[in-house]
């Protein structure tokens, strides 16, 4: 590594923005689940909140395509991070960076963002659940607690489809051999003829759960995972009287097809309203000198459409913080899902996707 990322005079500390890194490394964990270890081209100590995502910015066929992925790594390694991604048939963003991202390569980072983390979140006795690639947030939340030393009891439960699913297996097993407090069930929805497995088989159920974590009921849970799989821990949960209030989950990414359909809908009706001229909001956009007159209701963002400009966006809810601009002037309705800080809203920044003039509104794009 060059000596520069060592000199703390020259190196800067990660903050949520645009970024353009570099891959140094490529990790086949399993099968059809990869690894994408990244630097940023310019000294920076990748300092986040375990459990927190990036969002890409990669240009495939000519069409610049956004997704988000959690951070599977730990700050405690803050030289570099890392992003663990499966191969699923139709993933235009997943299957590209399988088939494309190799050693050397370059892509555009926003992030870190997220408000599932184990920083925010705190409990001293977890219950971490999860499916499938559905381990990466929790993953860099157990890998943070064990590399911190922290005195919080944790049982980890991860759900794989065969043996040979188990993302993170070996590292697992050899946290769950070193420390006391670290708790290790893996269940398998079943192995092949030939294949050696003494866990449990079958589906995470609320005998199994009971087993695994008779105190359940105190913990605080951090889980992720495929929709039905979440859908399922919640079942089992709620039928059990636990205390929800207590039950954190993973939720980012493109909003559902309805929600988009409704939200368009929404944004034509607003412009089919009769309104008075005088009633018409100027958006101004200073870096491109353009500006536009909305009606009442429209977001900044789609201010900026109307006039051809493109801001990033990824989810379209407020949670990825890729559309962040910064506010000149004016007041805008904001309502976020944890995809800004409170420092960067203290600092005139807002979300386009989720901001609703409430007079002239001046931006910096």
């Amino acid at each position: 590594m060059n000596n520069k990322f060592l000199n703390p005079v020259n190196t800067q500390t990660w903050a949520n923005g645009r970024h353009e890194v570099q891959c140094v490394r490529v990790i086949d964990e399993t099968l059809d689940v990869r690894t994408f270890c990244f630097t940023s081209t310019q000294p920076v100590m990748h300092f986040f909140k375990p459990g927190q995502f990036v969002t890409f910015e990669i240009e495939i066929n000519d069409q610049q395509v956004l997704r988000s992925y959690t951070i599977s790594s730990s700050p405690s390694v803050p030289y570099s991070f890392s992003v663990t991604i499966k191969r699923v048939p139709g993933g235009q963003v997943s299957n590209w960076l399988h088939d494309n991202m190799k050693q050397g390569g370059f892509l555009a980072v926003h992030g870190p963002t997220g408000i599932f983390n184990c920083i925010d979140i705190t409990g001293d006795k977890v219950l971490m659940l999860s499916g499938g690639v559905g381990i990466t947030p929790v993953m860099s939340m157990a890998r943070w607690w064990f590399d911190t030393n922290t005195d919080v009891d944790i049982v980890f439960v991860h759900s794989a489809r065969t043996p040979r699913d188990i993302i993170y297996r070996r590292e697992l097993e050899y946290m769950d051999a070193r420390i006391d407090n670290f708790n290790l069930n893996l269940i398998c929805e079943h192995y092949g003829n030939g294949e050696s497995w003494s866990g449990y088989s079958g589906f995470l159920d609320q005998l199994k759960l009971n087993i695994i974590a008779p105190d359940f009921m105190d913990r605080i849970v951090y889980c992720c995972g495929p929709t039905p799989y979440m859908t399922a821990v919640k079942r089992i949960l709620t039928d059990a009287g636990f205390n929800m209030a207590n039950y954190y989950e993973e939720s980012f990414g493109a909003p559902p097809e309805e929600d988009r359909i409704d939200a368009e809908q929404q944004a034509s009706d607003t412009a089919n309203l009769e309104v008075n001229s005088d009633d018409l909001l100027q958006v101004e956009f200073c870096k491109t000198g353009k500006s536009v007159k909305v009606k009442p209701g429209l977001t900044v963002h789609a201010a900026a459409a109307q006039l051809g400009l493109h801001i990033p966006k990824a989810c379209g809810m407020g949670i990825c913080g890729t559309c962040k601009v910064k506010k000149i002037s004016g007041d805008v309705k904001m309502s976020h899902n944890g995809g800004i800080t409170d420092d960067d809203v203290d600092a005139g920044y807002i979300l386009s996707c989720c901001s609703i003039p409430q007079g002239d509104v001046s931006v910096e794009f």
